[in-house]
């Protein structure tokens, strides 16, 4: 294949543009998709190579939160990591330094999945895509420093339960995949209120919705995060619902604030006896009247 073949396949754009309506051949989709992925597998790819000259600084901050738990255990608790096969260093090495470009390189994979659903939105939505690649990647570092913060404490409590008077072999292999669980759960975890304001941006949900079923959202937030934390302790629990629900009360008024606003743009141009075409004038101000009472 020629070099100009190679660069060929990492173009997005189509052959066809997009259409009035958002609408693009399926043809079109898969070649920006295929393009997409070329280019997030090629920057990862990249970046595992620069984590590698810097493992034994990524080794040492990975190992931090176990000599953190080890070091807060009773007197009579024994654990020691351990590393099992002839192949797991070098395992271990890749996996470490995968880790290490997934997240560092978070902001433009996940700018990338955006720029994938853009040309399917109108032009009015897609000119909140600037908010989301300015926001989803240090949200998503945020999550995984959440993540990184409560994992000692985890890891104590998971520990703790060794009997006495026996070791605990703890194979570092098994202690970096739970890790990344946790760290990937709580990262993921801190998308979610953003994609509630996108859905709202889109037209799919509003704030009154969000407000109504506000109650049973903090309730299945809390269960998602009992679920999802690897380790079975209240704390990580909560360190991981509580940013969550807060997060969820700022999209839901963020919501809130944008219904509004679309409101406001559709009575601009009205005069006081023209009828809307989305509904008469008293709807809209019972409507925002039952929001303002929420």
């Amino acid at each position: 294949m020629s070099v100009i073949g190679v660069i060929g396949l990492f173009r997005a754009n189509p052959q066809n543009p997009v259409g009035a309506d958002g609408r693009m051949a399926l043809a079109d989709h898969l070649r920006e998709l295929r393009a997409r992925l070329l280019r997030v597998v090629l920057v990862l790819i990249v970046a595992v190579v620069v984590a590698l000259f810097f493992y034994d600084q990524l080794l040492a901050f990975v190992y931090d939160p176990y000599r953190q738990a080890a070091s807060q255990l009773d007197a009579g608790t024994r654990t020691i990591a351990t590393i099992n096969g002839v192949g797991g260093p070098l395992l271990l090495q890749l996996k470490l330094s995968g880790l290490a470009a997934v997240v560092l390189t978070s902001p433009y994979w996940l700018y990338q999945v955006w720029a994938f659903i853009v040309p399917g939105l109108h032009p009015n939505e897609r000119r909140w895509t600037r908010l989301f690649a300015a926001v989803a990647g240090p949200l998503f570092i945020v999550g995984v420093a959440v993540g990184y913060y409560v994992l000692p404490k985890g890891l104590e409590v998971l520990i703790g339960f060794t009997p006495v008077d026996l070791t605990n072999l703890v194979d570092f292999g098994e202690y970096f995949s739970f890790m990344t669980r946790m760290l990937l759960v709580f990262g993921v975890a801190f998308e979610i209120p953003l994609f509630v304001v996108l859905l709202n941006l889109a037209g799919v949900v509003s704030g009154r919705t969000l407000g109504q079923y506000r109650p049973w959202i903090v309730i299945g937030t809390f269960v998602f995060a009992a679920v999802a934390t690897p380790s079975t302790d209240p704390f990580s629990m909560l360190m991981l619902a509580i940013p969550m629900t807060a997060l969820f009360m700022v999209s839901e008024m963020v919501a809130r604030l944008v219904d509004r606003r679309r409101r406001r743009v559709s009575f601009a141009g009205l005069a006081d006896d023209e009828a809307s075409d989305i509904g008469g004038v008293d709807d809209v101000r019972r409507s925002g009247l039952s929001e303002d009472e929420d």
